[in-house]
């Protein structure tokens, strides 16, 4: 069993920054580490993810590439989402996620754990 606690969400005007972190406790494996984003009415996808075995592969939505930055710290067992340039968009409540495998790492059903979830707002 992992478990996944999120902090660092708020609230910032467009052009600002926020970092999200994820500590994960319990039985910790490697695999993908995810950022997931879900807006009010909208389905919730993939934002940035980060493969950890036999290597480190990152993973970014073309909404996001060259914004937000996702990182791992694995003496503390803690993934970060680096968000920069936010715009109103970005909005929405940002959830960590941890899966084994994956048939496409922004695929929400293939995580098996989910952190409690972070709101961002982003106000023009």
């Amino acid at each position: 069993q992992v478990q996944l606690v999120e902090s660092g969400g708020d609230s910032v005007q467009a052009g600002g920054s926020l970092r999200l972190s994820c500590v994960a406790s319990g039985y910790w494996y490697s695999g993908f580490l995810g950022w997931f984003r879900q807006a009010p009415g909208k389905e919730r996808e993939g934002v940035a993810g980060i493969y950890t075995r036999g290597g480190i592969r990152y993973y970014y939505d073309d909404s996001v590439k060259g914004r937000f930055t996702i990182s791992q710290d694995n003496a503390n067992h803690t993934v970060y989402l680096q968000m920069n340039s936010l715009k109103p968009e970005d909005a929405a409540m940002y959830y960590c996620a941890a899966a084994t495998v994956t048939s496409g790492w922004a695929r929400p059903s293939d995580y098996k754990y989910w952190g409690q979830g972070n709101q961002v707002t982003v106000s023009s």
